[in-house]
């Protein structure tokens, strides 16, 4: 869509994303809804989407590739997955990159995409900053570089997902959550199939033998690939600025930056808030407990890395894709809350097709149908909630709001999912799945109960 077009957003200045109205609904053909993916800010959110989703393999599952190839012990790259505790506590900074403006480049580029910019560069300059550095030598200047793109990149999602909200109306909030996370899955093919391919083929001899150099030429790729990112946000247009009102003194600033996007939630929300809060912790829950056991079931099936490879890492990947812009027009048809409460559904159900799948054995065939039911199921339910958390966001306070929906709705999973191998220990993977699915039927009840519930009224 054009930039000039991005007004209705603002148009109430407090007034949050609210859910688009069934009357709204009706009036969008599906000619229009599919329309919406060729627009320039749909567009725009695919090539920030593959700027986003670059960094988060190259600090987790390649980095930990890499460390283990030049010999780093299991327990250290353990303990080194805490860098990634960045993505968890962003909504602390989060309210800085909300207001606070950057010395000379937002005068010259604007709020969010000075702040996009600048973790932009952070991202590279310790990728860059990875690759010139060998672990085998010295770990501790590895951990500060990744640490160093941990950061960038949790910023980068705070500056990006209010880039994002305020680039378009809420009613196309959907299309633009499928674009962004289109991008955002090449983008970890990528980091992950990709940067291997390029360390394989840059080795000088037998891949049995560790080359640090193998190493630098694939980090050294990733990081000139962010230049995709940047190339966008200097090509793209500011979303139309608004006007803050000025702050007297530091404790001022510091109310209206800090306290005051929390205060406007609850002041919006009520009784509210609690019931939205738990729905946000627990959607993804049963996806987020049960995907930290795939790869070992996989395992223990029999089936080989190559078809590991082949069905849940391309295949999958397509099948997610497709999730996310079937959800995201289903979205606009139908209201964001139906299409919450379909993801919820399947979602659930999907991890039942895990326990079936487990009575199988090694087949191939049901594999490929496991992994597309759950995948199309996992994008379907992915676009909805990030339409839903977006409507929920008031556009004065949108990156700290966002920053901490997103960072809510990871840390409960994320706890659970750490007795994941312990619980398949002690009753077996089929008993597993099925917990799995069963931790899903709560979601169902907040989400009807939140469907049930009024909007507030705009400020």
């Amino acid at each position: 869509m054009s930039d000039k077009n991005t007004s209705p957003a603002w148009s109430a200045g407090a007034k949050s994303h609210e859910l688009s109205t069934p009357e709204a609904l009706a009036k969008n053909s599906w000619l229009d809804i599919w329309k919406v993916y060729t627009e320039a800010a749909t567009l725009r959110m695919l090539l920030l989407g593959f700027s986003a989703g670059l960094p988060l393999l190259l600090v987790f599952g390649t980095l930990s590739f890499w460390l283990r190839e030049a010999g780093i012990d299991r327990t250290t790259i353990g303990y080194l997955s805490w860098v990634g505790l960045a993505y968890g506590f962003k909504w602390v900074w989060a309210p800085l990159v909300d207001r606070l403006p950057i010395p000379l480049l937002t005068r010259l580029l604007g709020r969010r995409r000075s702040w996009l910019l600048l973790s932009q560069a952070s991202i590279m300059a310790g990728l860059i900053g990875m690759a010139l550095t060998d672990p085998r030598a010295t770990l501790l200047p590895v951990v500060w570089c990744a640490l160093a793109v941990a950061f960038g990149s949790a910023t980068q999602d705070i500056a990006l997902d209010a880039f994002r909200i305020e680039s378009a109306e809420s009613q196309k909030q959907a299309a633009l959550a499928a674009s962004y996370q289109t991008g955002y899955r090449m983008a970890m093919i990528w980091a992950g199939a990709g940067a291997l391919w390029i360390a394989a083929r840059a080795e000088l001899t037998g891949g049995a033998v560790y080359q640090p150099a193998a190493w630098q030429a694939a980090y050294l790729s990733m990081a000139a690939s962010m230049l995709l990112g940047v190339a966008t946000v200097l090509l793209s247009a500011e979303p139309l600025p608004r006007i803050l009102p000025p702050s007297r003194n530091a404790a001022e600033w510091l109310k209206s930056a800090l306290i005051e996007p929390f205060a406007d939630f609850l002041r919006r929300y009520g009784k509210r808030a609690a019931l939205i809060l738990a729905l946000i912790a627990v959607y993804r829950i049963s996806d987020v407990v049960m995907g930290i056991m795939a790869n070992p079931f996989y395992v223990d099936m029999g089936y080989t890395k190559d078809e590991v490879a082949a069905v849940t890492k391309i295949f999958g990947v397509i099948m997610t894709l497709v999730g996310a812009f079937v959800g995201g027009g289903l979205a606009m048809r139908f209201g964001v809350m139906r299409v919450l409460m379909l993801g919820a559904v399947l979602s659930a159900a999907s991890n039942l097709l895990f326990a079936w799948l487990g009575s199988r054995g090694h087949d191939l065939n049901a594999l490929i149908f496991v992994i597309s039911a759950d995948n199309l199921s996992s994008g379907i339910a992915s676009a909805a909630f990030i339409a839903y958390l977006s409507s929920l966001t008031n556009v004065n306070y949108s990156a700290t709001q966002y920053a901490l929906f997103s960072s809510m709705m990871l840390l409960l999973p994320k706890f659970l999912a750490g007795y994941s191998g312990k619980y398949v220990d002690s009753f077996g993977y089929s008993h597993f799945f099925t917990a799995t699915a069963l931790l899903g039927l709560p979601v169902l009840l907040l989400v009807w109960l939140a469907s049930r519930t009024k909007e507030p009224a705009a400020q």
